[in-house]
């Protein structure tokens, strides 16, 4: 639709959420060449989308670390379903062209559209970042802008977990191996993961900075991420009962680098039947894929990433779905962030999920009656917040079995509980990885899940995922969640500016810093500087708890602060608001007789009772009956906020809710 707009207006679209400048490249330094922001038709002739197809040829790593990122997209463009979801097909730089591409992305339980102009980093007319082998055909890079937009610059995806994009590209489940201790028939567990459509990712660990990008005797990169694209069985000549297993990988930077046994001019295609040799070589491309052993494979490498698909990525593949339950929630300082095991006192306080597992296996092991599922615990948006320290938290989470008694209740089990109960499974090790999955098997029944930091008193945002094989149910105690009318923002759409709103950015930005939310005191200084530019609005700026309301009633995303979109939305709301103000003041001054707030009240589309009103009077006038602006907008917060709450819990639209007493509390505390 945004880009109809800008066809009908022939304009070209510049995207201001992320401008063409070094802000959008690296927040905490510049790079050592002269950046250039170009469009395709300026950097080549007859440029294109896609050419030919998608495919992992037309990923080449350019000056940025994201390799785990393009190891990712390579092992995505296997599978076509999946590709064209990331990467819609119908956009071109001819028909319908305005400048504006999009691309999809899973992001914390939905599909997020993301929008970009194309305007790309150069260096002399050449693409500083991801390209394609043909120089006219900018998908791959055009899909890196979209996922560093997505986290707030190109510097964000500087190292990076194959996993974390795996996740982004598919919603899917990923799982994690140490070939140095794999499971029984990893061979076995890999080609069934490439035949469902998972995506696969390996490399090799580092034991200092100093070995990162650093190349092994045979010529493979430590610390760099390859993608698995593919295996193989093939006979020995001579030797038909004699079978080679054979892994195919891919390296994101385009070279091929392993010169061990099966690199492409090895004596060891020799070994293999012509019609094999032929077969396997027609599959790889020499600039960017090898064959190798699968015992060289394990050998040599070290990680094993494996993403397998979901229902809502399978979309009707019943043969291999999932049931799933996911519960997003957070670790708040002083109330919720207990930390691990370790710290029995405060441990207890962490969010808690009761699980329950109704159906055993069809395929249960030894007789015994279990139920396979896979616990995900994904930390949110700290890629975004790298600057402001460690990147990831160092997370895990417990299982404990419910005790028959307590069954069927929904409290929040007490200190005393886990001071006497050991857990039933639990996380092999804390990880500082944005998600941490293990697949556990456990007999049906109810069992609680508690996730938690190492340290205590760590912040964060998070979401748990369960799959589970059978039905089954997971949910948090006592965590009745107030929905916003008005819902959250989930396109990341930009929309025209104004010059008062690059006003607001400037001033956004300027206290805000690059991470571009505020906190209740730094709303303050922001509310101040802009009434301070509007003359007619007669004001010393807001108090610390009127900006905490504000930033209740605004909060959409459930982080405490106000980005952008959420400040241009409440401002939009005070202006409407101030006019009201305006009609009623006494005098030009900067407050409104007490009398005058039942006409205002009406005017912003609020009905109230006369009891309400003189509660409000005995609440907000001073002692010479006057409401300040500040304490106006407070009441108008405070019954914005009232009424969405109310709106939420009155699920029939009568008019008419029934609360519990905690329900009760959190609907007064709301306010």
């Amino acid at each position: 639709e945004l880009r109809d707009k800008y066809v009908k207006k022939k304009v070209i679209f510049e995207d201001p959420l992320f401008p063409a400048n070094d802000s959008s490249l690296f927040y905490s330094q510049k790079l050592p060449m002269k950046i250039e922001w170009k469009r395709p038709s300026e950097i080549c002739e007859n440029p294109q989308f896609i050419i030919d197809g998608a495919n992992r040829t037309d990923i080449c790593q350019g000056e940025l670390g994201d390799c785990w990122l393009l190891a990712a997209i390579a092992c995505l463009t296997v599978n076509e379903k999946l590709l064209y979801r990331v990467i819609p097909p119908d956009q071109s730089f001819t028909e319908n062209y305005a400048g504006i591409f999009h691309f999809q992305f899973w992001r914390y339980g939905e599909w997020m559209d993301v929008l970009v102009d194309d305007r790309l980093p150069t260096c002399r007319n050449q693409l500083v970042f991801t390209k394609s082998f043909r120089k006219n055909e900018f998908w791959s890079a055009l899909l890196e802008k979209a996922y560093a937009k997505l986290h707030g610059s190109y510097e964000a995806l500087k190292g990076g977990n194959t996993l974390e994009a795996m996740e982004d590209f598919t919603g899917g489940v990923t799982e994690f191996f140490e070939l140095s201790e794999p499971p029984k028939e990893l061979y076995s567990i890999m080609r069934k993961a490439l035949e469902r459509g998972s995506l696969m990712g390996c490399s090799i660990d580092i034991l200092s900075v100093s070995e990162l990008e650093t190349r092994t005797e045979q010529g493979l990169v430590k610390g760099h991420a390859y993608s698995i694209t593919g295996l193989a069985e093939c006979d020995e000549a001579g030797k038909k009962s004699s079978k080679v297993r054979l892994i195919r990988l891919r390296n994101p930077w385009g070279i091929v680098l392993w010169k061990g046994p099966w690199s492409p001019n090895s004596t060891e295609w020799s070994t293999v039947s012509i019609a094999d040799k032929e077969n396997l070589k027609k599959q790889t491309v020499e600039s960017s894929e090898f064959w190798m052993s699968f015992s060289d494979f394990q050998r040599n490498f070290t990680k094993l990433e494996m993403c397998n698909l979901t229902p809502d990525t399978l979309q009707g593949d019943e043969r291999h779905s999932w049931t799933v339950s996911v519960n997003q929630g957070r670790w708040v300082r002083g109330s919720s962030a207990g930390g691990c095991r370790n710290y029995p006192d405060t441990f207890w306080t962490n969010p808690q999920y009761r699980l329950k597992l109704y159906e055993e296996d069809d395929d249960s092991e030894g007789g015994q009656r279990t139920c396979t599922i896979v616990v995900a615990l994904m930390q949110k948006g700290r890629r975004m917040q790298r600057q402001q320290g460690p990147r990831f938290l160092t997370v895990g989470f417990s299982i404990y079995k419910v005790p028959q008694e307590m069954c069927g209740q929904t409290q929040h089990l007490q200190k005393d509980f886990f001071l006497y109960t050991a857990s039933t499974a639990k996380i092999k090790s804390y990880i500082n990885l944005r998600e941490v999955t293990e697949r556990f098997h456990l007999p049906p029944g109810e069992y609680v899940i508690i996730p938690t930091t190492f340290e205590p008193h760590q912040e964060g945002e998070f979401i748990l995922r369960v799959f589970s094989e059978k039905q089954s149910t997971s949910e948090q105690v006592e965590d009745m969640e107030i929905q916003s009318a008005t819902g959250q923002r989930k396109l990341l759409e930009p929309e025209e500016e104004t010059e008062e709103e690059k006003q607001f950015r400037a001033i956004f930005k300027k206290i805000s810093g690059e991470d571009m939310q505020v906190c209740a005191n730094e709303l303050k200084a922001i509310m101040k500087n802009v009434l301070d530019k509007h003359s007619e609005i007669k004001s010393e700026g807001f108090s610390l708890e009127t900006c905490r309301s504000m930033i209740a009633l605004m909060d959409t995303d459930g982080t405490g602060k106000l980005n952008l979109q959420e400040f241009k939305h409440l401002w939009r709301k005070i202006q409407a608001w101030q006019l009201i103000f305006k009609r009623y003041s006494k005098d030009k001054t900067c407050s409104i007789s007490s009398f005058e707030m039942r006409n205002a009240v009406n005017d912003a589309g609020f009905h109230l009772n006369n009891q309400l009103y003189d509660i409000i009077a005995m609440r907000y006038a001073d002692e010479r009956l006057n409401i300040s602006f500040d304490s106006y907008i407070c009441c108008f917060v405070r019954l914005e906020g009232m009424f969405r709450a109310f709106n939420a819990f009155d699920k029939d639209g009568d008019g008419i809710i029934k609360l519990n007493v905690l329900e009760w509390l959190q609907l007064t505390m709301y306010s």
